[in-house]
Formats: structure tokens, sequence, C-alpha cells
């Protein structure tokens, strides 16, 4: 699963990282929404290229929106479904990011948001496929979803999937428009046990509107049943209206 996720680093390291030729100015992110435009890094006329896109993909066949949000394309059945094969034999990318966000039921309801990055600080590549819509009457729109898979040992305890991360070593793979299903599907697995963190953050993540620095201030959230219960108003005392 994947529904917010996080870009901080400054763009000049992020081209370095990801070797795009373009000279885009992104600026830092902290709340990632589906809907909003999202950067991705593709294979096209031989170099890798920055595009910015609308995060929930919309097939280029479709002959209207889809009514759901298709953010999120699950590794396991990637190759087979309707909605995502096409994309994903020929339309492939690297979503650059430096965390993402998961949340967990706490108590009597109550969800704790998790930051989930790199041990090491450093951005990764989630596995990305895109497609372009050509509406009746309309301009093109550029789309994409992020591939899922079971979450590992680390993620486990917060939520059974999470996005594919990709080995830096595979990102060439991943491009690469010779690849075979074989090898494609062979690189969606879970990421080590041992490459990611999960930091508690703020509620404050749950509002799309909040995107600055503070989201990631490690806070955790008090489980329902521990938050002070509202004192109740005193009852009227009746007595002197009373006959007796």
């Amino acid at each position: 699963m994947c529904g917010r996720f996080t870009i901080t680093s400054p763009p000049e390291a992020m081209r370095g990282l990801f070797g795009y030729v373009d000279q885009p100015n992104f600026p830092p992110r902290y709340n990632i929404a589906p809907t909003q435009p999202v950067p991705i890094v593709l294979f096209e006329g031989g170099r890798r290229r920055f595009l910015l896109v609308r995060w929930g993909l919309v097939p280029s066949w479709a002959k209207e929106m889809p009514q759901s949000l298709l953010i999120n394309a699950r590794a396991e059945t990637i190759a087979e479904k309707p909605s995502f094969r096409g994309a994903f034999r020929h339309h492939r990318a690297l979503m650059p990011a430096d965390g993402f966000y998961e949340w967990k039921t706490v108590g009597k309801g109550t969800k704790q948001p998790f930051l989930i990055r790199r041990r090491d600080g450093k951005p990764f590549a989630m596995a990305a496929i895109w497609d372009t819509w050509m509406p009746s009457g309309g301009s093109e729109l550029d789309s994409c979803a992020v591939v899922t898979t079971e979450a590992n040992e680390t993620l486990a305890p917060i939520h059974h999937r999470m996005p594919v991360i990709l080995d830096e070593k595979d990102w060439p793979r991943w491009l690469d428009p010779a690849a075979t299903e074989k090898e494609l599907l062979a690189l969606l697995r879970p990421a080590p046990d041992d490459l990611l963190e999960a930091i508690p953050v703020s509620t404050r993540i749950n509002r799309v509107a909040n995107d600055d620095a503070s989201l990631q201030t490690p806070e955790l959230v008090a489980p329902e049943s521990e938050k002070p219960a509202r004192k109740k108003a005193p009852e009227p005392d009746t007595r002197q209206m009373g006959l007796f």
C-alpha cells in the first residue's frame, strides 16, 4: 500500500542520483497525496527523463475517468489486470521518494501514522507504471500508479502491503524496453528487512493541506482508551427547589 509519500532531497541531488537529463525545480514536498502531480523517471530516446504526472492511473484505452482511483498496482496481478498490463509492458518508471506514510490502528479506532524511510536517510525509487490518456475533446493526461507487494518484516506489524522499492542496480532493468515479463516480475519483491525504519509521526499528516517539515517530527498518538475522558457537566443542585 502507498497512499502518501515525501520528496525532500535537493533537486540537484535527485538529478545526480537518478541520472535524468532534465533540470526541474521540484520543491520539497512532505505530504504528496493521490491526484496531485508527482515526479517519475522514465527511459525515452536512449536517456532518462523527468516527467510530472498525475498520481492515479488512467489507462490509455479508458473511455472516461475511472470511478476508482488507481494509485496502486499489485505486483501479483500487474501482468494480467487490464487496467495495468499495458503500462506494465510498455510504460514503466521510477518514482523518486525520501519516504512514504502508512497508518496502524492503535487502541479503539485511533490510527497512528508512520513515516517509512531508509535507515541511512537516502532517497530511493519505487517501481511505477504510467500511461497517457486522451479524453474526447480534451488534452492529454499523463498519470501513474505505484507497484505494491507484500510487506516485509519491518512493515508487516503496520500494514500487510508496501510499495516495491527497487534496488539501484535494478533500475536499468526495470526501465529497459526489452526486459522480459519474467525478468520484470522477479524485481517485484519486498524490500530487505533491514533497509527501512518506521517513525511515528503526527496525525497532522491526515490533512492534505498540511505540507511542511514538522510533519516528520516523531510523535506518538495516544490510543483512544488512554485519552483523558471528557469531564461531565456537574448535575444541577435541585435541593432548594424541592419541597423536602
